[in-house]
């Protein structure tokens, strides 16, 4: 399976949905599905870092590319995400460029940041891993997606793109919305207009922009304006869908 790193590099489009139920068989569907990646979201789901690593482990063996979300823009967090086994980590709340170069910094061993050094980590196959070869090739492999948020971090965003060390800068729909002074009109055409052109800046930076869609129907649309790192909806969504409308048919019936 190419890691998830290498096909946005290759400018691959990566399609997958947030993940919040804490149970590794969503991710074992997710791959037989074939979404290319899943975001296990310890950030608004239930899920906890000692629940995470088994979903990382299903996500690894059904072939869908595990990215983790972690609920802050700290170190640890951070950290803990990708040594438990995730392809990427997806830090949320940057507002800044400050904010952008800390979640980098914490994502890189040195000399390209400062993440501890430890080898006897799931990532490091518990030191089965040569120590010189895993710190290098972690920094070649592991995706740092930043969400930007909130009106701030949109404002910012020229000065974002500048740092390196981002895989993909996933902005929020809805923040951007906001920020253009049409909240909650995803669809506007301000709005697609908007990411044309943050697609275009960061496509000279050579980093991947993602978008956060409800629907397929969008998740398509996005897809051919050009977006790579489309995230679908959430699990417990999809499954609410199923279920209401399967209920549905038959009180209709």
């Amino acid at each position: 399976m190419a890691l998830l790193k290498d096909r946005l590099k290759n400018g691959e489009q990566v399609f997958g949905p947030f993940v919040n139920l804490c149970h590794p068989a969503v991710l074992e569907i997710a791959g037989l599905a074939g979404f290319d990646f899943a975001i296990i979201d310890t950030e608004h789901g239930e899920l906890s870092s000692d629940r995470a690593v088994d979903m990382v482990r299903a996500a690894k063996l059904s072939g869908v590319s595990p990215v983790v979300r972690v609920y802050g823009n700290q170190p640890e967090l951070i950290a803990k995400a990708l040594d438990i086994g995730a392809e990427g980590v997806q830090v949320p709340q940057i507002g800044s460029k400050a904010e952008a170069l800390a979640a980098v910094k914490a994502a890189k061993f040195s000399p390209e940041g400062a993440r501890g050094c430890n080898r006897y980590v799931r990532a490091a196959g518990y030191s089965a891993l040569d120590k010189f070869a895993y710190f290098g090739n972690a920094n070649k492999e592991t995706a740092v997606i930043l969400q930007v948020e909130g009106k701030e971090g949109i404002e910012h965003l020229p000065e974002i793109l500048t740092v390196e060390g981002i895989d993909v800068l996933f902005i929020g729909p809805y923040d951007l919305s906001a920020s253009l002074g049409i909240p909650g009109q995803v669809d506007h055409p301000a709005l697609i207009e908007e990411m044309k052109k943050n697609m275009e800046l960061a496509s000279k930076a050579g980093i991947a922009i993602g978008f956060f869609v409800d629907d397929v129907e969008s998740a398509v649309k996005w897809k051919k304006w050009g977006i790579q790192y489309i995230s679908f909806a959430a699990d417990v969504g999809l499954l609410y869908q199923a279920f209401s409308q399967t209920v549905k048919t038959f009180k209709e019936g």
